[in-house]
């Protein structure tokens, strides 16, 4: 399991941890103990395949995805592994973050809502 804590100060509180929850196949942001934004993947040898975010109701439109993407995709390039984004919100944050492009497997046509 890898940890970071980090100390946001917004609109939300500043007790923000990001995991990765191997046994669950996510990576996991909480505010305040409460889990607030979830990643889901697959692990594969040689890559991860993101395949789906999800941000409970009372986090959303506060940035928590990306300081979790952010998080996660760190995760993966330093394991070495290569990245597939088929969930439609790390499609589009990949986009936009072509720091990550080198360690990037496009799929073939971008996922449904991206």
């Amino acid at each position: 399991m890898t940890e970071n804590s980090a100390a946001i100060e917004d609109t939300f509180s500043p007790d923000v941890t990001t995991t990765r929850n191997d046994e669950l196949h996510r990576y996991e942001l909480h505010v305040g103990g409460k889990l607030a934004v979830e990643i889901r993947f697959i692990d594969e040898p040689g890559h991860i395949d993101f395949i789906h975010t999800d941000t409970a109701k009372q986090f959303q439109g506060q940035g928590l995805g990306k300081v979790l993407a952010h998080f996660a995709l760190d995760d993966v390039v330093a394991a070495g592994k290569r990245i597939i984004p088929n969930c439609p919100f790390m499609y589009r944050y990949l986009r936009k973050h072509e720091v990550y492009h080198q360690c990037v497997d496009w799929p073939e046509k971008p996922p449904e809502g991206a």
